[in-house]
């Protein structure tokens, strides 16, 4: 006995230390993100790959247990596509965003509300009694007009898409006070007619942070972040300040387009740092935030003036 019992000791201490360097170097995060809030944009093929979308529910609970107040903002482009589909309508769009007629509107608010959100809000709370769905016109919480885009110069008209005006985060507050996962749909009330308005996802989830004063917003996409030199060369940008994606912008792909300019207007707006993070990746966010490697793009604030002085 005496000579098995000092290797099986041995043997559990190695199988452990692994486990425990991982938590030991999730520490300094653990600690600059106790209690700050995280917006996330949940979206691309993490919501369609049933493994990814359960890691995702994975990464967020373990974000809310370690002490972070994470919220989930949604979209749902593909399925919204589908339902369009099985109803006889086409899918139509122009500058880059779904024209929405009165019948489309119905649609979308259905599988948004009625299918999406309960879908992520029942994977959250196989953890526990954690998620509540709501979206944004519930108490409120984003209030849009309707959006004209221009094309060629000419305005033109897509429907009940909104440009969001306002966001009341009274309800959002309430339910992390409560220690409760909001999951938010990306539907905003009318400010002017009474009716509702489909808006942009990423840009929900970035007025959404910017009005929280939110740590952090992560935006989950289908590609490892901004390239450097897309199509020539597939070098991520791994950091880089509002200043420098503003100049950016124009060159980016229409698809990048919103995401980015959502994270420009959520640091312009008071969040510390905006990042898009490739969602194919299973726990993607744990290892963007938790990690020294991180993954993805982060968008940092510009320096201000006497942060630029000789240290």
């Amino acid at each position: 006995m005496s000579d098995t019992s000092p290797k099986t000791g041995t043997t559990r201490k190695h199988t452990a230390l692994p486990k425990a360097k991982i938590l030991i170097e999730a520490l300094p995060w653990l600690t600059r993100h106790h209690g700050k809030i995280v917006v996330i944009k949940f979206g691309g093929n993490a919501m369609v790959n049933e493994e990814l979308k359960a890691a995702f529910a994975q990464d967020v609970v373990f974000l809310r247990h370690a002490g972070l107040k994470p919220v989930v903002v949604h979209g749902g482009g593909p399925q919204i596509s589908a339902a369009l589909d099985r109803h006889g309508i086409v899918s139509e769009f122009k500058a880059g965003l779904r024209v929405t007629t009165e019948d489309a509107m119905d649609v979308v608010r259905m599988v948004l509300a009625g299918q999406v959100q309960r879908e992520l809000v029942g994977l959250l709370n196989q953890h526990g009694p954690l998620a509540v769905g709501l979206t944004g016109e519930d108490a409120h919480t984003i209030t849009a007009t309707k959006h004209t885009p221009e094309i060629d110069g000419k305005s033109v008209d897509i429907g009940r898409v909104g440009e969001i005006t306002q966001i009341d985060t009274g309800a959002i507050e309430a339910l992390l006070a409560d220690g409760r996962i909001p999951v938010v749909s990306s539907i905003a009330r009318s400010q002017d007619d009474g009716h509702v308005y489909n808006v942009n996802a990423d840009t929900a989830a970035a007025a959404l942070a910017a009005a929280l004063g939110a740590e952090t917003l992560m935006v989950l996409t289908d590609v490892e972040g901004l390239y450097e030199d897309w199509p020539n060369s597939d070098e991520v940008i791994s950091r880089l300040t509002a200043s420098q994606l503003e100049k950016l912008l124009p060159e980016l792909s229409s698809g990048m387009v919103p995401k980015m300019e959502g994270c420009l207007h959520a640091v312009r707006g008071g969040v510390n740092t905006a990042r898009v993070i490739d969602g194919r990746v299973q726990h993607s966010i744990l290892l963007e935030i938790f990690t020294d490697e991180g993954i993805g793009t982060m968008v940092v604030p510009d320096e201000k003036p006497d942060e630029q002085g000789e240290s």
